[in-house]
């Protein structure tokens, strides 16, 4: 990507991996109810991994959603940044965290890391095979999604609440009005 972007918002997990999924859940319910401020990109990265590294290297700022590893019982938000994120990568973050590691790396070593770099999440109950989340993880995505939006608002790109959710960013008919079509 030549055009930079002010703010990179990556849901990331694996939604087979029960608690995993938790950033994937959060970025797809911000996506559903706010509309997305010019500057903002919102999307689902999965566990791409590397495959992400033209989107972050062209992020002026990033903010992380994942399931991370802290103290606290299932569901406690966490927010990390500055100098906890390196090691949060290698250490914190779920199974997909090696790929995460490799995007930041990857970034830093074509000296295109961002200014900023966020990681909000909860802790996980359970990584275990499943497509459901742990009812404690479930219950604080509504919250992570809100920690999302007050972060994006002190970045100064304030989400707003879209008045029709079929619509929203990211919605087909969003995608279609972007289109032309």
């Amino acid at each position: 990507m030549s055009e930079r972007t002010p703010v990179l918002v990556l849901g990331l997990g694996n939604v087979v991996c029960t608690d995993d999924g938790a950033g994937i859940a959060a970025i797809h319910k911000l996506i559903r109810e706010y509309d997305m401020p010019e500057g903002v990109v919102a999307l689902d990265g999965g566990t791409l991994g590397l495959s992400l590294l033209p989107l972050v290297d062209s992020a002026d700022q990033v903010i992380l959603v994942d399931a991370i590893s802290a103290d606290g019982s299932p569901g406690t938000q966490v927010r990390i940044e500055g100098d906890e994120v390196a090691p949060a990568v290698y250490e914190r973050l779920s199974p997909h965290q090696i790929g995460v590691a490799d995007l930041l790396a990857g970034a830093s070593l074509l000296d295109r890391y961002p200014d900023r770099v966020v990681i909000l999440g909860v802790v996980p109950d359970s990584i275990e095979l499943g497509l459901e989340r742990t009812p404690a993880v479930q219950a604080s995505i509504p919250e992570l999604v809100e920690r999302i939006v007050e972060e994006l608002t002190a970045m100064g790109y304030p989400p707003v609440r879209s008045e029709n959710r079929d619509e929203g960013y990211g919605s087909a008919a969003h995608i279609a009005r972007t289109l032309g079509v």
